[in-house]
């Protein structure tokens, strides 16, 4: 399967995955109303986790590509992400908690939070799939046509320098005899297609 054909499997099969998971989490929060209606932290906390799940099939779905896994840390993802979508989850159902009371009340809110904190705790930690610089064709190996691979740790032979002859005065008058001939003969074109 050539490239092309793999890279739109790919983006068909991820749109699927995100589509079916938003209808999925719709029945998942329909069921969850229903059977913690009385408990709303835990509707709440359960609704959150939902929408964590799929905060991480989203990322599934969005950094897969070819090539090996990047691990990294990120401290502004985890700053600007992580952190305040965690504190809005336990907000959601520990009302104590300053703006408690105005998030539990949002479920909105819970929802947004939930796939912040499921897409960020793995790009906290992943950057998703780079390609493999390293991945270079083995000396026994010929190159495809067309193809010039160099092997990176062969010795770089420098190539010596051609020395650019002087021109005469002469030979420079000349250039600059064409150059103004081509200027004259482009303005001329370019005027008679203004006028037209």
């Amino acid at each position: 399967m050539n490239k092309k054909k793999k890279d739109l499997w790919n983006l068909l099969f991820s749109a699927f995955l995100i589509t079916a998971f938003i209808i999925c989490a719709y029945f998942f929060v329909g069921l969850i109303k229903d059977n913690f209606a009385m408990n709303k932290g835990m509707m709440n906390l359960m609704t959150a986790l939902v929408f964590a799940i799929f905060g991480a099939v989203l990322f599934y779905a969005t950094r897969i590509g070819d090539g090996k896994q990047v691990w990294r840390f990120s401290v502004t993802t985890l700053l600007v992400m992580v952190l305040p979508a965690l504190y809005i989850i336990v907000a959601s159902f520990a009302t104590g908690l300053p703006f408690g009371e105005a998030i539990s009340g949002r479920s909105e809110l819970i929802y947004l939070a939930g796939v912040a904190l499921g897409y960020g705790i793995p790009y906290t930690f992943l950057s998703g799939y780079e390609l493999d610089r390293s991945e270079e064709p083995a000396a026994d190996q010929q190159p495809a046509d067309g193809e010039d691979h160099k092997d990176p740790e062969a010795p770089v032979e420098e190539e010596p320098e051609e020395e650019i002859p002087e021109l005469s005065p002469e030979d420079r008058q000349d250039i600059l005899d064409q150059l103004d001939k081509m200027n004259a003969a482009f303005d001329k074109s370019s005027s008679e297609q203004k006028q037209d």
